[in-house]
């Protein structure tokens, strides 16, 4: 029997918010956040969760770092907004609601603004927010613990991206087990 505040393949996306170019010099661990969150998004796509990836005004802050969208399916759109919540695009929610999606796993930058908004949204939406901690930054490391700890103590729930793959697969004989370990290895 699984736990409710455990994933469940058939209910969950993952939400890459606003991983741009422009932030790759102002965060600190840009480099390693793009590289965990190119292996979360290959390995969501193994497992066949919806993937969505927003852009914050990309006309200013660029287009998805280089290594995420090296992992993306050939014509993937991520999704311009101008908001600070992704819940502010039609686009996101449409494609959230499209994928069947309850639960949704948060990845991305800044801690404190964009994602910590998309995670009190979507809480307010009834959605079941998992925040992959070990992907999400902001340029100033006090801003990223703030962030993460009020969408925690507003209902969101502590993961990291080896906890989100095993808790999706939940066996070791899921078809795509030994190409998961092969990505985290």
């Amino acid at each position: 029997m699984r736990h409710e505040n455990t994933l469940d393949l058939k209910q969950t996306a993952l939400a890459v918010i606003d991983m741009q170019e422009s932030f790759r010099q102002p965060i600190p661990d840009f480099a390693e956040l793009a590289a965990r969150v190119a292996l979360v998004a290959h390995g969501a796509q193994l497992l066949g969760v919806p993937l969505i990836v927003t852009e914050q005004y990309p006309k200013g802050l660029g287009r998805t770092a280089g290594e995420i969208r090296a992992v993306l399916p050939e014509g993937f759109e991520p999704i311009e907004k101008t908001a600070f919540s992704s819940c502010g695009a039609r686009e996101f929610v449409s494609r959230l609601e499209g994928a069947g999606a309850r639960q949704v796993l948060l990845c991305g930058i800044e801690a404190h603004v964009c994602v910590n908004q998309t995670a009190h949204d979507l809480l307010a939406r009834g959605y079941q927010v998992h925040l992959l901690t070990d992907c999400i930054s902001s340029r100033i490391e006090q801003n990223k613990q703030v962030g993460i700890e009020k969408m925690l103590k507003s209902g969101a729930l502590p993961s990291s991206t080896e906890t989100a793959l095993f808790e999706l697969m939940r066996d070791a004989r899921h078809e795509q087990f030994k190409a998961i370990q092969k990505l985290i290895k």
